[in-house]
């Protein structure tokens, strides 16, 4: 997507955690990259979202997932599960952005394609790097895969 010819990043965070958004959201308004941060707060809207059904009928492709593993109704591991068997889905680059250290976990996501794996701080000034770091990467470094 572009805005006055400048590319704008699409970006899903799936997270449950209203502090955790609260905080993503501010550490990447002042982005050095333009985007836009469409949020939903669980598994089963995060897959309505990518599929576009319902009330995201009109949801634009994301170009980066920042994926929460614990969440309600169905789990990140499984919305990553479904996304990386999906060929429509499987190109968007999937971060896993999780308070879990579980090495089985991170097995796991690894097994299922997942593109990175961070465990969350829980300090606030640790976030706000984390998310900028991940910003630095994915926004500014990586060529994304077209839409």
């Amino acid at each position: 997507m572009y805005s006055n010819g400048v590319k704008v990043i699409d970006i899903l965070l799936v997270e449950d955690n209203p502090g955790d958004v609260r905080l993503a959201q501010e550490a990447l308004k002042g982005s050095k990259v333009r985007n836009n941060m469409f949020v939903v707060g669980d598994g089963v809207e995060a897959m309505e979202f990518l599929r576009r059904q319902g009330k995201y009928a009109n949801a634009p492709r994301p170009d980066l997932i920042l994926l929460d593993l614990n969440l309600p109704r169905k789990s990140g591991r499984e919305v990553l599960c479904e996304i990386k068997s999906d060929d429509g889905l499987k190109r968007i680059p999937v971060v896993v952005l999780t308070v879990s250290r579980d090495e089985q976990d991170i097995l796991n996501a690894y097994d299922f394609h997942a593109n990175c794996y961070i465990v969350k701080p829980l300090d606030f000034e640790q976030f706000i790097n984390i998310t900028k770091t991940i910003e630095d990467f994915w926004l500014t470094i990586v060529k994304l895969p077209p839409k």
